[in-house]
């Protein structure tokens, strides 16, 4: 830093940060004094009157007295000598500096097709040294510069051309939004350090149009070769692969060990053989049909496929994995940025210096979908951040195919969503490759430097429609004639060398010839590709394949374990006062604890995660309000009431015990459920839970569970133990709060893709959990958990329960009744059971059995057989569900029902009317709603049997 300007940082009131600040006052006074506030307006009249004779500032004084080589004074700046009109003068050229700072992105070059000026407003009018007064005689006036990073002083034309080479040109730069001070200081030095260009040698030039050939000539090839197949061809964007083995190159340079990447159909297929090393040949068969699906499932499309691969770098070996993509676009960003926080959790990468996650984003996407909101939300925040994402739009400038600008978002850039978090945005020319280069590398070491999240937003063109058989024109024809007859990103590039002489025309060809040589003879094309030796890191999924459903695992606890596990529980520091509420349950912990009192919901599922803990396995539990619980039963955070810290007793267990996580989410159901899925698939290990405040809360992330949690191992063959913790049921809180769509869930269950259950019991919940860590296989998992029965009187366990046994899929009638003598038999699952079973206790119906069915997928058909054979005069059997007729499991598993009940009995419905809404918005109504169904499940009369 100058020195004369260190001292007005350490000094004056008049700079650093009230700069802007005090030159828009002094605007503001020289047009009306009235405008501003008296003491101001008194020190502006002093300045006006005086000069700074009679300001204690020295180094304000100093910064502006400037003298050419004869000694004479050009701006006169000292006591008597500096005018007003001087000092107007100066502050004018520090405001318009200011101004290309903050504004010079929206006249900068960045658009190859140079439409903007047909889209944008008139440029700003702040730009213009006329707006700040400054005329054409100023301009050979030689100035202070400011915090401007070249010579102290320059002419105002010189200041101007500055200004405009560094946010005028090709790069347009947006960082001024960014509050803190070191970052700004720090993206200037770069941009304005070096203007805001790279001196590359010779070589590296050669090797950038190498680039740009590979990226080209796949995308000529495939659409020569495979006329009207879709590709979503990266024609138009080349540039990104330039930018990304420049990326990945320079992260590994920065220790950087591996790197997770989501990307959308564009270009994917050029980023899978350019960057990742995929086979040529192997992408043709597939092309042609005639590679041969993998694994039991579906499969999918080949512009939706994950790969990964080793690459080389001058840090060393580098692994990097794409990640499998559906169609909802956007929909991968919380995905990576959970794989990326188990991958950093697995090295104890704590700071994010190890692995990197990149997401590269299209431009009408990433302004439309909420879900890259919720991403950006998550960066910053303790139990979500992965150490800062390089953020990659590819700008087409045109929304799917026939969305202009205007109409798919109302900001300037389609970025402006990164701003809340105060990224920096770099726009790029995407017909300019070494300003992309530029670019790449100031934004990965901000994101080293800062640990944030930075945004490079690739300015370029779609040369053909939103997929090849698509006719762009037919929409945009002013922006397709230019298209058309505009030369690609390579040829303008390879023009640009041989102007420069550093290669010609002929070596240029020779490279278009060479890569489509290789792509003939189906050799890998991608540079650096490792040896792909395994990393230490590198998780082993085999342990999880091949396994029976009917592997439960082993369950059970010593009960000397699980007493000696909740002695550590209740141990609490000295000094932690607890809320009067939580005082009085941990008091009746202690006496569950102690055998004196039957265990609840909330203490068999704190035992349950305290055995995984000290068994090795770590715990991650997410969703709002986790830590305390929505329903005020877990309590895993404790607070104190002294002083506000926390404990959380699960972290306290042994020295040698496992990780335990428990967040209280930001306000965002997809993200993170998103996120957490992506944390699931990268880590076998661990127990990964995302927990609805209310079930239904689920279904903002319900692009979450149709696309990746009931059919990623189907479609992509990624193994998942993510579990759902959904509370349900009618408890006569409205149509909102009552029902997690159990329906919906069951739709999705096919061919044993995921687990759905309703456990009744504490020791149900506890087996449950620990099943689903301890048997060898990754399945999600969907729980409809309780509400009322949290503290119901008869949804207890005892010690016992929890230490043997393990979760039971059938739970048969409790209260001894003769199967001879049961004529009817009720099915249920969840909080309905316990309605049931105290209305056949208050009726005293001996001839009616209530069993319940606690896993409702993959249903238990064999097991459920088995006990209905118990009943061998019931001609009954009555399926009762609080849901509506049409909700709830009914329709997806009558058939199963029928199955089990065999044909000599017949099946009837008990259960509210089928409904629009899933409950009743009056508590009287859901109330004669719910006994009624009770009243027809144990003892009304049926017309027809279903």
């Amino acid at each position: 830093m100058k020195p004369s300007l260190k001292a007005l940082l350490e000094t004056s009131h008049l700079y650093g940060g009230n700069a802007t600040f005090i030159e828009e006052l002094y605007d503001q006074y020289l047009e009306n004094p009235k405008l501003v506030a008296e003491p101001w307006r008194d020190f502006f009249d002093r300045l006006q009157r005086d000069g700074l004779r009679d300001m204690p500032h020295q180094p304000v004084i100093d910064s502006f007295r400037r003298k050419d080589g004869g000694g004479r004074v050009v701006v006169k700046a000292v006591a008597g000598e500096m005018d007003a009109r001087a000092a107007e003068k100066q502050a004018a050229v520090l405001r318009l500096i200011n101004a290309w700072r903050t504004r010079g992105h929206q006249v900068a070059k960045i658009d190859p097709l140079q439409l903007s000026l047909q889209r944008h407003d008139p440029p700003p009018r702040d730009l213009d040294p006329l707006f700040h007064h400054l005329t054409q005689q100023d301009m050979a006036t030689v100035f202070n510069t400011g915090s401007l990073v070249g010579p102290e002083r320059m002419p105002l034309r010189e200041i101007v051309a500055f200004c405009q080479e560094v946010y005028g040109g090709t790069i347009g730069a947006e960082y001024m939004h960014i509050t803190r001070t070191p970052e700004k200081r720090w993206i200037q030095a770069r941009l304005e350090g070096s203007r805001a260009k790279l001196d590359l040698s010779a070589e590296r030039r050669i090797a950038l149009l190498e680039r740009l050939t590979a990226a080209e000539g796949l995308e000529r090839y495939l659409h020569s070769k495979y006329v009207g197949q879709k590709r979503f061809s990266l024609e138009g964007g080349e540039s990104l692969i330039p930018l990304l083995d420049e990326l990945l190159q320079r992260s590994g340079s920065h220790g950087i060990k591996e790197t997770a990447l989501g990307m959308a159909h564009r270009g994917r297929l050029n980023v899978l053989v350019n960057i990742l090393g995929k086979s040529p040949k192997t992408l043709f068969q597939e092309f042609e049909g005639k590679k041969e699906k993998t694994g039991k499932g579906s499969g999918d499309v080949k512009y939706h496929m994950g790969f990964s691969s080793d690459l080389t770098t001058p840090g060393g070996a580098l692994h990097l994995a794409l990640g499998f993509n559906p169609s909802h676009l956007e929909i991968i960003n919380p995905v990576i940025e959970g794989s990326v926080r188990a991958r950093q959790q697995r090295r104890g990468d704590h700071t994010g210096k190890q692995v990197l996650p990149i997401l590269i984003h299209g431009d009408a996407a990433f302004a439309g979908q909420g879900v890259v909101m919720e991403t950006l939300q998550m960066s910053n925040t303790r139990g979500y951040t992965t150490g800062g994402t390089v953020h990659i739009v590819i700008n087409n400038q045109v929304g799917f195919t026939t969305s202009n600008p205007v109409d798919s978002r109302s900001t300037f850039h389609c970025t402006e969503v990164a701003k809340m978090v105060q990224a920096p945005i770099f726009h790029v020319n995407g017909d300019d490759p070494e300003a992309v280069l530029f670019v790449t590398q100031l934004a990965l070491d901000y994101r080293m430097a800062f640990g944030k999240d930075v945004v490079i937003d690739l300015v370029c063109y779609r040369r053909h429609g939103h997929n090849e058989a698509d006719e762009p024109a037919a929409t945009q024809p002013m922006m397709y004639r230019i298209i058309r007859a505009r030369p690609t990103t390579r040829q303008l590039y390879a023009e640009r060398l041989a102007a420069a002489g550093v290669q010609d025309k002929a070596a240029s060809e020779k490279m278009v010839t060479d890569y489509r040589d290789a792509l003939d003879e189906g050799r890998v094309v991608a540079l650096n590709i490792g040896s792909g030796e395994p990393s230490k890191y590198a998780v082993d999924w085999t342990p999880y394949l091949d396994h029976e459903w009917t592997d439960a695992g082993d369950t059970t606890v010593p009960a000397e374990h699980l007493r000696a596990l909740a002695d550590r529980l209740l141990t609490l520091p000295e000094g932690l006062e607890l809320h009067p509420r939580v005082e009085r349950i941990y008091a009746d912990r202690k006496k569950m604890a102690a055998g004196a009192a039957p265990l609840d919901w909330g203490y068999a599922e704190t035992l349950a995660y305290a055995t995984l803990l000290t068994e090795g396995h770590p715990v991650r539990l997410s969703g709002q309000d986790c830590g305390r619980g929505t329903f005020f039963h877990r309590h895993a955070v404790l607070h104190n009431q002294g002083d506000g810290s926390n404990h959380i007793p699960l972290q306290h267990l042994a020295d040698d015990q496992a990780r335990f996580i428990v967040i209280d989410s930001l306000l965002s159901e997809e993200a993170v459920m998103g996120f957490e899925y992506g944390f699931a698939t990268a880590d076998p290990h661990s127990l990964v839970i995302w927990e609805g405040q209310f079930g239904d809360f689920a279904n903002g992330a319900q692009v979450v569970i149709d696309q990746f949690i009931s059919s990623g191992e189907s479609k992509w063959n990624r193994l998942c133990g993510l579990a759902l913790f959904l509370p349900h049921g009618f408890e006569g809180q409205g149509p909102e709060h009552s029902s997690a769509r159990l329906e919906r869930y069951l739709q999705l269950c096919a061919e044993h893709n995921m687990q759905v259950c309703v456990p009744t019991t504490p020791a149900q919940i506890f087996h449950l959990i620990r099943r689903q860590i301890v048997r060898p296989f990754r399945k999600p998992l969907v729980v409809m958990t309780p509400k009322s029965l949290l503290r119901h009187k008869l949804a207890i366990s005892t010690l016992e329960e929890l230490a043997q046994g393990g979760f039971q899929t059938v739970i048969d009638e409790v209260d001894g009744l003769d199967p001879a003598k049961v004529k009817r038999v009720v099915l249920c699952s969840g909080k309905v059971y316990y309605d049931l079973l105290e209305a056949r206790r208050t009726q005293q119906l001996g001839d009616v059995a209530v069993v319940r069915l606690e896993q409702l997928y993959p249903f238990p058909r064999e097991a459920l057989t088995e006990l209905m054979a118990r009943y061998t005069h019931a001609k009954q059997v009555v399926w009762c569900q609080e849901e509506p007729r049409n909700q709830g499991a009914w329709y997806q598993q009558r058939h199963h029902f029928k199955m089990c009940a065999g044909p000599q009995r017949k099946l009837y419905y008990a259960g509210r009317a089928a409904s629009a809404s899933p409950a009743a918005g009056s508590f009287a109504e859901h109330a004669a709603q719910q006994q009624r169904l009770v009243e027809k499940a144990l003892t009304g009369k049926f017309e027809t049997a279903e």
